[in-house]
């Protein structure tokens, strides 16, 4: 009878598992996001051969102790070519766009990626790919 207690018990574990990195598990059956989205970008070429990037983020669970502290360009390789930092929570403003100019791509690169960070977890969440020419 306790063997069949503890494999019912660890099969209802396996099911409730919490392991999508985007999300964490606070209390059985609520999970609330764990990084930034990136859900929209506009690039933008500007004169001199540089890139303006609008970008819009959700992070519904901004706080002034936790929210997106920023968000970063880089190349498919990983190599950072411009980041915004962000000051304060928009829990007001969700989701919330800002914009960062004067970002240099290198000869070569035709995509990038943008990806959001959470003052707490980091870099992380959903991100977006787009295209540039270089």
């Amino acid at each position: 009878m306790r063997a069949a207690v503890a494999v019912g018990i660890l099969i209802l574990l396996a099911a409730c598992g919490g392991d999508d990195p985007g999300t964490t598990t606070t209390a059985p059956g609520e999970a609330t996001q764990k990084y930034p989205d990136v859900i929209d970008v506009t690039v933008t070429e500007e004169p001199g051969g540089t890139y303006r990037f609008d970008v819009t983020i959700s992070s519904p669970y901004d706080t002034p102790e936790r929210y997106a502290d920023a968000w970063r360009v880089i190349t498919p390789d990983g190599e950072q070519l411009g980041i915004r930092e962000l000051l304060h929570d928009h829990a007001a403003e969700q989701p919330f766009t800002r914009s960062l100019g004067g970002v240099e791509i290198p000869d070569g690169v035709s995509t990038v990626v943008v990806e959001g960070r959470d003052l707490v977890n980091g870099w992380g969440g959903a991100t977006v790919e787009v295209e540039v020419s270089s």
